[in-house]
């Protein structure tokens, strides 16, 4: 009953992650149809606009022009997210932790996508009302569930709960062990 459980989760997980990344790079698109070489578009005067920005840095433009950092950075975060997602614990309580994991997961790739094939992220959310930086759809994903993650892990899941789930990372330890 629990491998099934957990083929489940594997298969929304990644249904969810390529639908995720569908969304990112649709509304990247659309910001380079409609907002390249045009004025920004408010939408909440002196508050927030769409703004199209070729980031070719990390979050905020940190770290400008260092694309094999990034591209090498990317597939890390991706090796750990999915062994972590494959071995985690088919337990109701993890569901969030899943969830969290597409989400950076999603948002990674997203970004990748863009720094491989153009070699900068495409940016087009912009809060002028607090010069904040601007940001994409990917940014949100990465940046709420990474915020998200650390309250879980401080707030939401036991020392138990960590427990189980640093058991389940361990080599060696056989699946159907590890959901019990």
């Amino acid at each position: 009953m629990k491998k099934n459980i957990k083929i489940c989760y594997n298969v929304i997980g990644v249904v969810a992650f390529f639908v995720l990344i569908l969304i990112d790079q649709i509304t990247k698109k659309a910001a380079v149809l409609h907002l390249k070489d045009q004025q920004p578009i408010d939408l909440i005067r002196n508050v927030f606009q769409l703004y199209y920005l070729e980031n070719r840095g990390a979050a905020f433009g940190i770290m400008q022009g260092r694309k094999p950092f990034f591209i090498a950075i990317t597939i890390v975060i991706l090796i750990v997210i999915v062994y972590i997602y494959a071995r985690m614990p088919a337990h109701k309580r993890f569901v969030l932790l899943r969830v969290l994991l597409v989400l950076i997961a999603a948002g990674a790739v997203g970004n990748f996508i863009d720094r491989f094939l153009q070699g900068y992220v495409v940016d087009f959310f912009y809060f002028s009302a607090i010069n904040f930086p601007v940001f994409n759809v990917a940014d949100i994903y990465v940046t709420c569930s990474a915020v998200i993650l650390i309250l879980t892990v401080l707030f939401y899941y036991k020392d138990q709960d960590l427990k189980e789930l640093g058991n389940s990372l361990k080599p060696g330890v056989k699946s159907h062990d590890r959901s019990k």
